[in-house]
């Protein structure tokens, strides 16, 4: 029978060389992958560096397309080739303010303002992505909504005059005749309740001259009433109506006339 004993710690016969020349073997290796491991992430830093730079190029390349385009006013392929651009440059508030721009020469003014507001977005700092949104907002009536994005613009590029002169100043030219014409609307409204109110005369029906014309029309239509009404037909054919009152003769003679109710 085998006695029962501690199990022997794994190594405990290697000698102390050779778990030295191990360690150190350990150890280079270990370093060669770390090496390895740096080296692996600064070529992904760098292929992703590259691709972004050509992003970016290929961006630039479909932007001045575009522009290009825009300005011979073919309008829908510059607006293909900038939505090809913002595939690759998403946040390029540029792209999107010029897009506002040919969207509101085609008179899409919804799509219009939500390019503009993406541009805004992207880049508040933007006075001319403001600018856009301003006339963006023009174009769908929104003139207090247009003149505080002019106002943004102009605080962001004080030195503007174009702002100043042109966008902001017609835009409180239009608001001025938007509140002249509000006051002249309710003014109509409210003269046209008042003539309303004076056409209608205001009766005593229980006065005597209104009780006397009720009278006369009970009496008319009281007499009219007692009137009697008779169609005849004479034996040749001939119809002839008659009114007939209470204290009138009595009809022809019946061998003449045919008497029809």
């Amino acid at each position: 029978m085998a006695s029962f004993g501690w199990k022997r710690k794994i190594g405990e016969k290697v000698s102390k060389a050779t778990s030295q020349q191990f360690e150190a073997e350990a150890a280079d290796d270990k370093d060669l992958g770390d090496d390895d491991d740096a080296n692996w992430v600064h070529a992904a830093k760098r292929r992703k560096e590259i691709l972004l730079e050509d992003c970016v190029r290929r961006s630039k390349e479909l932007k001045d397309e575009g522009a290009n385009l825009a300005e011979n006013r073919r309008y829908r392929e510059a607006l293909v080739k900038w939505d090809e651009a913002l595939q690759l440059t998403p946040e390029d508030a540029t792209l999107y303010e010029m897009k506002s721009q040919v969207l509101m020469s085609l008179h899409e003014m919804f799509p219009a303002v939500h390019a503009a507001e993406m541009a805004v977005q992207r880049n508040p700092r933007s006075w001319d992505a403001w600018q856009t949104l301003g006339r963006a907002q023009l174009g769908l009536g929104e003139i207090a909504l247009a003149i505080r994005s002019f106002q943004v613009s102009l605080h962001t590029f004080p030195m503007n005059p174009e702002v100043w002169k042109e966008d902001l100043s017609w835009a409180r030219k239009l608001q001025e005749q938007q509140k002249a014409t509000k006051t002249e609307s309710v003014q109509a409204l409210a003269k046209g309740k008042e003539l309303a109110q004076e056409s209608i005369p205001d009766y005593d029906f229980e006065s005597d001259e209104i009780v006397a014309v009720c009278a006369a029309i009970a009496e008319k239509e009281k007499a009219l009433s007692t009137a009697k009404t008779m169609v005849i037909v004479s034996a040749s054919g001939a119809v002839e109506t008659v009114t007939e009152q209470d204290n009138c003769p009595a009809t022809p003679d019946e061998t003449l006339f045919i008497r029809a109710r």
